[in-house]
């Protein structure tokens, strides 16, 4: 069941199933928190767990005007507070693993211990980290003719295979909306600070097939963040959540309660 709950000028929606310290989900660039729904009742045995939409992004609703990372930052602490909580562990996906290192970095008292997977550090912007970054954009511009090669970079070829269905939802992207248009734009904004001023205890996690963010790039933050845990996932690609959402629920859970 859907719920929202009023958090400064937008209406979030979120879905909150569990019992135990509060776990804030945060999703991809392009997502909603629709991704998570494979992870949720994994991580739901141990946490109370939080899975909510962005701002333009499913079934959240906020101002028609342009935004930024630091808006998203602002958003995700004010719902913390909305929904009784000092602060929370916080679990951070590709985009969301940049929301989720804003907030770390804006607002340290909301965030107990930190997951990014799938990310890249702040900063920094994609296109300087990601040699690909070009190509994975033009699949993107050239959609739904491109939508069985963009899906490749999303899963690897193998785990395609056993799933087709996952082909048919980059075929099936909705056409471009002022609403994408600024969601798209707000994700390539920053905020000043870098990730070697993060306080939280952190875990980073990469794909070993991870295409559209290298396992490199993604692992490499570990060493900049004080103490930080790391953890390559063999045989994975970018969206852990999807595809191996039992692997990541046992790193989660691990980090989370030692």
């Amino acid at each position: 069941m859907t719920h929202f709950v009023q958090a400064g000028e937008l209406r979030i929606a979120f879905d909150r199933e569990g019992d135990g310290p509060p776990l804030l989900l945060m999703h991809g660039a392009e997502a909603s928190r629709q991704m998570f729904s494979a992870l949720v009742p994994l991580l739901s045995k141990h946490f109370t767990v939080i899975a909510y939409d962005q701002r333009d992004c499913g079934e959240t609703e906020g101002p028609e005007r342009a935004s930024t990372l630091a808006d998203l930052a602002d958003d995700a602490q004010r719902l913390i507070k909305a929904l009784g909580f000092r602060r929370a562990h916080v679990f951070g996906s590709s985009f969301g693993g940049r929301v989720a290192q804003a907030l770390a970095l804006m607002h340290p008292r909301s965030v107990d211990r930190l997951v990014l997977g799938s990310t890249w550090p702040l900063p920094r912007p994609y296109e300087e980290l990601c040699p690909d970054a070009r190509r994975l954009g033009e699949l993107r511009r050239e959609l739904p003719a491109t939508a069985e090669e963009l899906a490749t970079w999303f899963f690897p070829e193998a785990f395609l295979q056993q799933r087709p269905d996952l082909r048919r939802i980059f075929a099936s992207a909705r056409p471009g909306s002022a609403r994408s248009a600024r969601r798209m734009a707000t994700a390539l904004t920053a905020i000043e600070r870098g990730v070697a001023d993060i306080l939280a205890p952190t875990l980073v996690l990469a794909g070993e097939l991870d295409r559209v963010v290298p396992a490199s790039v993604t692992l490499s933050m570990a060493g900049r963040i004080r103490g930080a845990d790391a953890v390559l996932l063999p045989g994975v690609g970018h969206v852990t959540a999807m595809q191996a959402p039992q692997m990541l629920a046992h790193h989660i859970v691990r980090f989370l309660e030692t």
